[in-house]
């Protein structure tokens, strides 16, 4: 096996369906949590986990003169919270319904005297069930977890390179659990039109917060029952004239219809051996087709590499 194949672990959608189905139910218990908690942020930025050498974590979460963090850990498997004042609590990640995960992570939270209200209706995901009646989705499958995590290490260190050469306004690299993705958005400062819409269970009044402004938004997604194919993809909002048939890099790169952004099938270059110049071109040349399209200030915008 090589580097880059060890670096970029395989992960076929079908082999894993009902694991990752599992699991983004499971963030989205754990973001509910951190949502009712935290105090709003631009763009909803208060909600998303962030990548850990072990897994995804909420960061620190404001309650009362405490705070509590809770961190997925996809090395030993356990779901981990640990409160300011020196609590530790926690749970196996096994197979085990949602209903389960959701009611034994509450006692966890309350063993800590952390008593947090949450809405229980996945968001983003059509025909949801409520996380105390869901006994459905109970599956978890450690490898592909494991691998999930892995891929997004990977992306996270090359956004974070990507991010650092803009100087405007730019989102951390962060993980939402509605979408199930791991992104990172330029801005070019402007206002944008109020976005017409809505995802399952999402008011369009969130969305209006999320794309208030004009964004150049770039991620990795690890793909659905509708587009079964994990995937780094990039889109712009709103899109500028012509921006859909720009010519933009690598090779295996093209634009989909019916996701509406540019696409870069995750198994096109990840048994590459230059992986990240390859994911750094997609990246790219994709924002520099929204930035050019859309009239960005490019020059106030962009770090001078000379320099």
């Amino acid at each position: 096996m090589t580097e880059s194949a060890d670096a970029w672990p395989s992960l076929a959608f079908e082999e894993w369906r009902e694991t990752r189905a599992t699991l983004h139910l499971w963030t989205q218990v754990v973001g509910k949590i951190r949502l009712a908690q935290a105090p709003m942020i631009n763009h909803w930025w208060q909600t998303p986990f962030y990548v850990t050498a072990r897994g995804l974590t909420t960061s620190p979460i404001p309650y009362g003169s405490r705070t509590f963090q809770i961190d997925f850990d996809f090395i030993d498997h356990r779901l981990v919270v640990a409160s300011s004042d020196g609590g530790v609590a926690g749970l196996a990640l096994a197979p085990r319904s949602v209903a389960s995960f959701y009611g034994e992570l509450m006692e966890q939270l309350k063993a800590l005297d952390i008593d947090v209200k949450i809405w229980t209706t996945p968001v983003e995901i059509p025909d949801a069930i409520p996380f105390e009646k869901d006994h459905s989705h109970a599956s978890y499958d450690k490898e592909f977890a494991n691998r999930f995590w892995r891929i997004l290490v990977q992306c996270d260190r090359v956004f974070k390179l990507f991010r650092s050469r803009f100087i405007g306004k730019v989102s951390p690299v962060h993980f939402f659990w509605g979408s199930f993705d791991l992104a990172v958005t330029r801005f070019s400062g402007r206002r944008a039109p109020d976005f017409v819409g809505a995802a399952p269970n999402v008011g369009n009044w969130v969305m209006r917060e999320a794309y208030s402004h004009e964004v150049s938004s770039c991620g990795f997604w690890p793909g659905d029952d509708r587009f079964p194919t994990p995937t780094f993809y990039s889109y712009a909002y709103p899109p500028p004239p012509g921006f859909s048939l720009a010519a933009v890099r690598p090779s295996g790169a093209y634009w989909d219809g019916s996701l509406a952004e540019f696409v870069l099938p995750y198994d096109a270059v990840r048994r590459e051996s230059a992986v990240d110049e390859r994911l750094l071109e997609f990246l790219e040349s994709t924002y520099v087709a929204a930035a050019d399209l859309g009239h960005w200030d490019r020059a106030a915008l962009e770090r001078d590499w000379a320099v």
